[in-house]
């Protein structure tokens, strides 16, 4: 039963961190074309892409929290001390929860990345402007 809820949890947040992906691809290859004007920008939406799932997946399945169905708490005296119980409410639980963290761990990624990439875009135009500006002086 363990294995079987891993392998759901990891699908899903694979699943869903594709999803994110796939969602988030245009913006990204548009924000990263126009701060990297060159091909490198390519590269970098790759890695952003790759960066999306692993962290998705790193978010979403919770190892330490799952192992508390096959290993019973160490901190609890030994004779009162149990193994959680695989519930049908348990499911869908951890499955509410690997989806809500797999989300979480990609939006606060993306928070990072968008912080970063609305600095560059200052960066860059004000750059334009000043480029601009001296042309344009006799």
């Amino acid at each position: 039963m363990f294995l079987t809820l891993l392998a759901v949890t990891l699908l899903l947040s694979a699943a869903v961190a594709w999803g994110v992906t796939w969602m988030f691809s245009k913006p990204i290859e548009r924000i990263l074309t126009r701060i990297i004007a060159d091909d490198i920008s390519h590269a970098w939406l790759r890695y952003m892409k790759f960066a999306i799932l692993v962290v998705g997946v790193s978010s979403g399945v919770r190892i330490h929290a799952l192992e508390r169905y096959i290993t019973a708490p160490q901190w609890m005296e030994k004779d009162k001390t149990e193994i959680i119980a695989l519930t049908a409410e348990r499911w869908v639980l951890e499955v509410y929860r690997t989806v809500i963290e797999t989300l979480q761990g990609i939006a606060w990624m993306l928070l990072a990345f968008f912080a970063v990439a609305l600095l560059a875009y200052v960066v860059v135009r004000l750059s334009e402007l000043k480029r601009a500006a001296s042309s344009a002086a006799p």
